[in-house]
């Protein structure tokens, strides 16, 4: 299993996106933790292949 730490995020959103994740944090927080997970994955991927993307077009 990967090893793991606690974070705690402060983040402004929009009042309806606020409440909406409160009501998921408050059902499903594995749910929340999952989402989460993906969003932030999809992103360092993203951003690694924009990366490898610029290093061939310098060539």
């Amino acid at each position: 299993m990967t090893e793991t730490c606690a974070v705690e995020l402060r983040v402004q959103l929009p009042r309806a996106v606020a409440a909406a994740l409160e009501e998921v944090q408050r059902e499903d927080p594995e749910a929340l933790i999952q989402m989460l997970v993906y969003g932030v994955t999809r992103r360092v991927i993203y951003e690694r292949l924009r990366a490898r993307a610029e290093l061939v077009g310098e060539e």
